[in-house]
C-alpha cells in the first residue's frame, strides 16, 4: 500500500464531554481500582502513589482506545496486540477502552503511568483534552504514539490515514453519483465531532473537491460522532429544505451515514439520495449492497496496527522511528499550554481506499475484513446476487 503524504491536519477546537452517569464512572473506578486488563504475558509493573517515582517496565506497552465499538474491539485491539506480540514476544500489552469519555481516558493514562508502562499507544477521545495527560506521560519517561487520531502534547509518533484524502475520496464519489446534475444539486454535509482533529481533516479534503461544484445547503458538526445526532440533524435538514430538497449527503463515517439514512427513510424519501461513509463497517457494506448507501472508505486496519506496533516496540527498545515513519505532522497550537504546538512528529499516513457496490469483493472481501457469508445474510441474498457476491471464491 502506498503511503500518503498529505498536509498535517488542522488544529480543531476541542470540547469538554459530559459524563454519562453512574455506569461510566463505575467503569473508571473498576479500571483504576482493579487494574487495567493485561493481555498476553503478565506485566511486571510496580504501582506507586501519584507524584512518586515509578520504575518503568521496558516491556510494558499500554493501549488506550476511545470506545468499544465493533471497529475497535473486532479489528484494532486484537490486531495491535497480536502484532506487538509477534515483534516483541517479551512485551506485555495492557489495554483499556474509555467508552468515549474524556475523564475516563485521562484516568486510564494516569493508571498506566502509575503502573510503569514504557510506551502508550493512544487513540484519543478528544485530542486537545488529553494534552496535559500526554505531557504528564512524557515527564514520566513514557513515549506516546498517537493512533488513528492525532492527540496534542509531546507525541513521539503518529499513525493514521491521510485524512484529507479520505474527504476527497468521499467528495469525488458523491460527485460521481450526482453526475451531470451536480452543479444544481443541494447536499447536506454531516461532518464529524469537532473535538476530533480528524474531523477537520476530512472536512477540509471534502470541501477542496465540493466547493463550487455543488450547492452545500446545510452543514453540521456531529457531536461525539453519534448516529442519533446525525439522525436529528438530517431530520432538521429535511424540515428546512423539503423532502425533495436533498440530492446527496456527505456523511463523514458509516455511523453518521446510518443516522442520516434512517432519517431519510423515516421521511419516506425514495429513491434515497447518494450517501457517503467511512470505515467499511459490515452494516455499511450491507447498506451499499442494498443500494441505501452509495460508498464507504476502507482503511486497512491491519496496516495501521502494524505501523503502530512497530513504532511502539521501537520506542520501547530505545530506537528511533527513522526507518518506520516517512512523514511528519504538527499538532497543537501556540497558546503555551499543554497542547503547545509540537512540530516534526514522525508519522505514517496510509492511503485509504474507496468502496462501492462494484468493488466490495476486490477490497474488503479480498483483504479478509468481511466474508461473503457475513455480508450476504438471507436479508441481503437477492441484493448480493445482483452485486455478484453470491459465491465464496
Amino acid at each position: 500500500m502506498t503511503r500518503g503524504h498529505g498536509a498535517p491536519p488542522p488544529t480543531v477546537p476541542g470540547r469538554r464531554r459530559t459524563r454519562r452517569g453512574a455506569a461510566a464512572l463505575a467503569l473508571a473506578v473498576a479500571l483504576l481500582g482493579g487494574g487495567l486488563a493485561a493481555c498476553g504475558k503478565a506485566a511486571q509493573v510496580r504501582d506507586g502513589e501519584p507524584g512518586q517515582a515509578v520504575a518503568r517496565d521496558g516491556n510494558a506497552i499500554g493501549l488506550l482506545l476511545p470506545g468499544s465499538t465493533d471497529r475497535w474491539e473486532k479489528y484494532d485491539r486484537p490486531l495491535l496486540e497480536k502484532r506487538i506480540d509477534e515483534l516483541c514476544p517479551e512485551c506485555t500489552v495492557r489495554s483499556a477502552s474509555a467508552q468515549q469519555e474524556v475523564t475516563i481516558q485521562r484516568q486510564q493514562i494516569d493508571a498506566m503511568i502509575t503502573q510503569g508502562v514504557r510506551v502508550l499507544v493512544l487513540s484519543a477521545v478528544d485530542g486537545r483534552s488529553v494534552a496535559s495527560s500526554v505531557e504528564k506521560a512524557r515527564d514520566a519517561g513514557i513515549d506516546v504514539v498517537a493512533y488513528d487520531r492525532l492527540a496534542e502534547g509531546p507525541i513521539s509518533g503518529y499513525v493514521s490515514f491521510d485524512g484529507e484524502e479520505v474527504g476527497r475520496l468521499q467528495a469525488r464519489a458523491l460527485l460521481d453519483a450526482l453526475g451531470d446534475e451536480a452543479p444544481d444539486s443541494r447536499i447536506v454535509m454531516m461532518n464529524g465531532d469537532p473535538a476530533d482533529p480528524n474531523s477537520g481533516w476530512f472536512k477540509e479534503g471534502a470541501l477542496s473537491v465540493l466547493d463550487g461544484r455543488v450547492q452545500i445547503a446545510k452543514s453540521y458538526d456531529t457531536i461525539e460522532w453519534r448516529p442519533t445526532n446525525a439522525h436529528l440533524n438530517t431530520a432538521g435538514a429535511i424540515a428546512a429544505l423539503g423532502a425533495d430538497g436533498i440530492d446527496g449527503v456527505y456523511a463523514a463515517n458509516d455511523g453518521l451515514a446510518s443516522g442520516a439514512i434512517a432519517a431519510l427513510k423515516s421521511a419516506r424519501i425514495h429513491p434515497l439520495p447518494p450517501v457517503t461513509g467511512q470505515d467499511a463497517e459490515l452494516a455499511a457494506i450491507q447498506r451499499i449492497v442494498a443500494g441505501e448507501q452509495y460508498m464507504t472508505v476502507y482503511k486497512p486496519f491491519r496496516e495501521e496496527a502494524d505501523a503502530a506496533a512497530r513504532m511502539a516496540v521501537a520506542l520501547a527498545r530505545g530506537q528511533t522511528l527513522d526507518g518506520i515513519a516517512a512523514s511528519t505532522v504538527t499538532s497543537g497550537d501556540d497558546s503555551g499550554g499543554p497542547g503547545t504546538r509540537t512540530h516534526g512528529i514522525p508519522a505514517v499516513l496510509l492511503t485509504p481506499v474507496p468502496v462501492t457496490a462494484g468493488t466490495i469483493r476486490d477490497t474488503v472481501v479480498a483483504d479478509g475484513l468481511h466474508t461473503v457469508d457475513e455480508i450476504c445474510t438471507p436479508e441481503y441474498a437477492s441484493a448480493c446476487e445482483k452485486a455478484g457476491l453470491t459465491d465464496t471464491e
